[in-house]
């Protein structure tokens, strides 16, 4: 699989925020406990305390193995929680491509709103990832045939029914009711679980969900054009210099010791192999900028802009990313994003070879603007090479109904928030419009991908603010209208 389908995937481990605040403990909670290590440094200070529950390895067979288990971590904080006496509610972060060291080093969105709703907070990894892993390591798991078969999103989702059910039995918490908040791929599973479940969650927050970019209905440009427009916005110079770094880029890749030119116009940490190292990173630093504003178009574009006087495109462009990684003795193919490969990387690999097919090309795997159009069959080719399989490119279309996912909301669905910031290019995936009054999108013209649910800062921009609150107050209506219907349980 070309470096331009991989790094599709790879956008969430760039989002690197506060770790959660320490509070005190509740210790009397259900679960197989253990004490935390030195891995789990990223928690280790926090009131969390972490559990292992024994899940069952296949929830749709009743052949012998299919009753095996595999130890799925969570994590509680009781710190604010009102009790299961007082039906408080119960705050629940279903887990995505990442370990919950990953998750905690950036979500917020739960421990700052808990207090306010007397809520209990639960994070649940998802299968696969970090230590949620059958028997062996993530990478032995993922070269066993069998084993990875189990590696899908429908298990998953039985995942966290099954054990928020034993949570509610054990805490006696019968009747508190359940919110469940996921980002990003975490929102498609947010949403579907509300769908699938909904005697086990009230309602569901959805943060940049991109459900849309899984059929192939939306225009092939259309997650480029966000990234471009990005861009633009900030600066036009800016983003037509960027147009023709490419093929000055390739200019000079051409010319005898070329790439060791360009290995010294850009400091790069080891001479360059090839020229699609330049260019892939590249386009992964303009993605990872319009995408999570980290850092945003406009600091790149003022760095770019600002060396153009007596420089030439490639010294600019240059002066971008010292602007992205900061002052550096060497830049590029030493960078930990694109040379460790983590578990989310590993994860995902598979889970896109199998049934998170994301129909569009994000840049292409060549320098083109716009890139050139998603081809399932070569798609299928890649796949094919590293697993031995084909993936199953409609099946979360057939499963889930994501073909028409708007109309099975509208006749089937209920309680659910999407939120979106059109500066995000996984927006144009999104669900933008109201479905229904119970079905709503929270729309910011400025936002970034899932920055509604990171940790809450004094500096956060006004429009950001109004988004959180808009929807805590559709969550307090949830809630309200749960135990006002409570009252009729016999």
């Amino acid at each position: 699989m070309g470096a331009g389908t991989v790094l599709v995937f790879q956008w969430l481990l760039l989002l690197v925020f506060s770790i959660l605040a320490m509070a005190k403990p509740n210790n009397n909670l259900p679960g197989s406990r253990r004490n935390l290590g030195q891995d789990d440094d990223a928690i280790s200070s926090s009131a969390l305390q972490m559990f292992y529950y024994n899940q069952t390895l296949d929830h749709f067979n009743f052949q012998p193995q299919s009753f095996a288990t595999f130890p799925q971590r969570y994590m509680i904080d009781s710190t604010y929680w009102g009790g299961a006496d007082k039906n408080a509610p119960i705050f629940v972060y279903l887990g995505n491509e990442m370990s919950l060291e990953g998750t905690l080093t950036y979500l917020g969105f739960l421990s700052d709103n808990a207090p306010g709703f007397k809520a209990l907070i639960i994070y649940i990894e998802h299968r696969f990832y970090g230590k949620s892993v059958p028997s062996v390591s993530q990478r032995e798991a993922l070269k066993n045939e069998t084993l990875r078969g189990y590696f899908n999103s429908a298990q998953a989702l039985a995942d966290y029914a099954e054990l928020l059910l034993y949570l509610k039995k054990e805490l006696s918490a019968t009747y508190s009711p359940i919110i469940v908040v996921g980002a990003s791929y975490g929102a498609m599973l947010t949403t579907w679980f509300r769908l699938k479940y909904p005697h086990i969650a009230v309602g569901a927050l959805a943060s940049s969900a991109q459900f849309l970019l899984l059929d192939d209905n939306i225009p092939q440009d259309a997650f480029y054009r966000t990234v471009f427009d990005d861009f633009q916005e900030s600066s036009q110079s800016c983003s037509e210099t960027i147009k023709a770094s490419w093929d000055e880029i390739h200019k000079v890749a051409s010319k005898p010791d070329g790439l060791s030119s360009l290995s010294q116009k850009f400091k790069t940490c080891r001479k360059l192999n090839n020229v699609s190292e330049i260019v892939t990173y590249l386009k992964h630093m303009y993605y990872q900028s319009a995408t999570f504003d980290m850092p945003p178009t406009d600091v790149i574009c003022r760095a770019i802009d600002g060396g153009s006087k007596g420089i030439d495109v490639l010294g600019q462009i240059f002066s971008g990313i010292v602007a992205f990684e900061g002052e550096s003795s060497c830049y590029l193919n030493e960078s930990k994003q694109l040379q460790n490969e983590d578990d989310t990387d590993l994860g995902l690999g598979w889970q896109s070879c199998s049934d998170l097919v994301f129909k569009f090309n994000y840049f292409g795997v060549d320098t083109s603007f716009p890139p050139p159009p998603f081809h399932l069959e070569s798609y299928i080719k890649n796949c094919e090479s590293l697993y031995g399989l084909p993936p199953r490119p409609y099946w979360m279309n057939d499963y889930f109904g994501v073909h028409d996912m708007k109309l099975v909301l509208k006749r089937f669905g209920s309680n659910i928030i999407f939120t979106s910031g059109l500066r995000d290019p996984w927006s144009t995936g999104g669900i933008l419009e109201d479905i229904s009054h119970s079905i709503v999108a929270i729309v910011t013209k400025k936002g970034a991908h899932a920055s509604d649910v990171l940790k809450a800062r004094k500096t956060d921009p006004e429009w950001l603010v109004k988004q959180r609150n808009k929807s805590l107050k559709i969550i307090e209506g949830w809630i309200t209208k749960y135990y006002d219907d409570l009252q009729f349980v016999p």
